[in-house]
């Protein structure tokens, strides 16, 4: 009789890729990024364990939008105050706040909840070349296309 395999949480084997972000396009980044979050990447994926690797995304200052988005695209955030309804554009984020901006992008490509939570964690973005995470010998991911 076959089974379906399904992973358990405590028999996860996690790895850690670095992935370099200068000259990619923000969209196609963050969905492979989030895909290997998840663990989609792996024969053993299974959708309600987290069975995803750590990533660590470097030149996050770097990163390319296509067509006229830098000066389009516009961030949004609120305090929850009246009239507290702030904007940036694309721009401004990509040359202030770039790690944010990977970030807003993936973690809107994760699942909702408490395991799209536990994924996210496992996302460690820099804007420069280096990272403190040496110890973890992480290796270079190569993106798809």
């Amino acid at each position: 009789m076959r089974t379906t395999y399904m992973a358990k949480a405590t028999e996860v084997e996690r790895k850690w890729f670095v992935v370099d972000a200068a000259g990619k396009t923000l969209g196609r980044l963050a969905s492979e990024i989030a895909s290997v979050l998840r663990g989609k990447h792996k024969p053993t994926y299974t959708p309600h364990v987290d069975t995803g690797d750590h990533v660590i995304i470097i030149n996050a200052a770097q990163i390319e939008l296509t067509g006229k988005k830098l000066t389009d695209k516009i961030y949004y955030r609120h305090s929850q105050f009246p009239g507290g309804l702030k904007s940036r554009t694309a721009l401004e984020m990509r040359t202030n706040y770039s790690e944010k901006m990977l970030e807003l992008a993936i973690r809107g490509m994760l699942p909702k909840g408490s395991l799209g939570r536990q994924m996210y964690k496992k996302l460690h973005v820099y804007a420069g070349s280096e990272h403190p995470h040496q110890a973890q010998q992480p290796e270079v991911y190569e993106l798809r296309g």
